[in-house]
């Protein structure tokens, strides 16, 4: 991919712990609007170690990156990402999701996710930030006032990336809800867990 004023961009896997934390540090402070919080940038740095990790590099520099949390056998989550301001608007973030969605298939899951702030929090950089998510196909499910703490309003998202498999989920609830009693939606609750796992 080739852009204007930009020579070669290239994504890359990396596997190296310090490397990850290396990079995941100096993209978060570049980006005070999104990640201005010292001891949020500190624990990403630290819990990017272990995850699956892919960075953008522009002739070997590093511009971009995505840590992924693996959740379970059916849902991963973008547990953070960032791209240097200048090369926002490129297709950059666009081609992390898709290495996400990748990792993901490859894997068998189903569900990616991921946290933001809610809209409840006014913020220009975060309003951006919820509609790249929901260009991407990613849906608003649920706010937690307090995952974060009162001043930053969690938005749970997600994205189905099987639906073969919620068709599958739905034709086996519906089952179970026509065998349960009267009143009952065990069908709700069914297709509930396999998204609210996600959560922790």
């Amino acid at each position: 991919m080739q852009k204007a004023g930009i020579k070669m961009i290239e994504i890359k896997e990396i596997n190296e712990p310090n490397e990850k934390s290396n990079i995941c540090n100096k993209i978060l402070r570049a980006l005070p609007n999104w990640f201005g919080n010292e001891p949020s940038i500190v624990d990403y740095v630290e819990k990017v170690q272990s995850m699956p990790f892919y960075t953008v590099f522009d002739n070997n520099n590093a511009v971009g990156f995505v840590a992924i949390k693996v959740h379970n056998l059916y849902t991963a989550e973008i547990c953070v990402m960032g791209v240097l301001k200048e090369y926002h608007r490129q297709g950059i973030g666009q081609k992390l999701i898709e290495h996400c969605e990748n990792y993901c298939k490859e894997n068998k899951m189903e569900f990616l996710t991921v946290k933001t702030l809610d809209e409840s929090r006014e913020s220009n950089s975060y309003q951006k930030t919820r509609l790249f998510y929901q260009a991407m196909g990613f849906k608003p499910l649920e706010v937690f006032p307090l995952f974060w703490d009162k001043d930053n309003p969690c938005l749970f998202m997600a994205k189905v990336l099987n639906w073969g498999c919620i068709a599958f989920y739905f034709q086996s609830a519906k089952f179970f809800h026509n065998q349960a009693d009267k009143g009952e939606s065990l069908w709700i609750k069914y297709i509930a867990l396999y998204v609210t796992q996600s959560v922790k």
